[in-house]
């Protein structure tokens, strides 16, 4: 049965370096010497509003898959009406990434594209990507949010923007539970750590409102984390389509063991739209 780390803790290196420690993370990266940490940069808003990626979290995540000898390079794509290298710097992402000499690749821009065939897609036949994201291992290092399309917005839903083109609009047209089931089937992290530090309620993913969750949630197994991470914020994960659909194409469980802390002493019913 796979795992999942909760952590209840403040924002701090310790509190991401815990979850890490409560899991087999290492594992997931024998056979790779290069990772790619996603991160979420949907809008130029920094961590403390709850839409982007906490820097606390990524750093933590750096300093961990370094020790481990892994060249590490922190990624994200345009989004349709978000400039990513711009966010990178608005997020506070930026500081973090000088200081500790990582960089940062805005994979629309990467020359090097590849399409992949999506494997029992519900709505998709191919995605193009950047190449390199194919070569190397994956970290969906994702916020914990709702969405006013998919409920919620985790470990799945970041890896959409593993897309590198900057007109993501013709998507949402077509289904995004459906979009994000092919993409995360097709292109799976091989870690999801889902940043709760702060994270947003309601109109997600960027204009809800910030919550103080402190928490911190970590697996090798996305579906688990994003079941988990559902049920914290007071949802049913079985009602989530992309996470019920990619428990039955087997990319993980929706019923994962959780260690660490316990969903109830961190859960709290969040406000949603739909």
């Amino acid at each position: 049965m796979s795992s999942v780390a909760l952590v209840k803790g403040e924002r701090s290196l310790e509190s991401v370096y815990r979850a890490l420690d409560l899991i087999p993370y290492q594992d997931a990266f024998n056979d790779w010497d290069r990772v790619l940490i996603k991160v979420n940069f949907i809008t130029t808003k920094d961590w403390s509003t709850g839409a982007t990626t906490d820097p606390v979290m990524v750093e933590a995540l750096v300093n961990r898959l370094r020790d481990m000898g892994k060249e590490v390079i922190i990624v994200e794509s345009d989004a349709q009406t978000t400039n990513a290298d711009k966010a990178w710097v608005a997020s506070g992402m930026d500081e973090m990434g000088k200081r500790l000499d990582v960089p940062f690749v805005n994979m629309r821009h990467v020359d090097e594209k590849v399409e992949l065939e999506v494997k029992g897609g519900r709505v998709l036949k191919k995605i193009k990507v950047a190449k390199i994201a194919t070569e190397s291992a994956l970290v969906s290092a994702a916020k914990l949010k709702t969405h006013m399309s998919t409920n919620v917005t985790l470990g799945m839903k970041n890896m959409f923007g593993m897309l590198t083109t900057k007109f993501k609009g013709k998507y949402h047209l077509r289904g995004m539970d459906k979009v994000v089931h092919d993409i995360a089937v097709t292109l799976p992290p091989q870690l999801t750590v889902i940043d709760g530090f702060v994270a947003m309620e309601g109109r997600g993913p960027v204009h809800g409102k910030p919550v103080q969750m402190d928490t911190i949630i970590a697996s090798t197994d996305v579906v688990g984390a994003d079941a988990t991470a559902s049920r914290i914020m007071g949802f049913n994960p079985e009602r989530i389509d992309h996470i019920r659909w990619a428990d039955e194409s087997g990319l993980g469980t929706m019923n994962p063991e959780v260690v660490g802390d316990s969903i109830e002493s961190v859960k709290r019913i969040f406000e949603r739209t739909r």
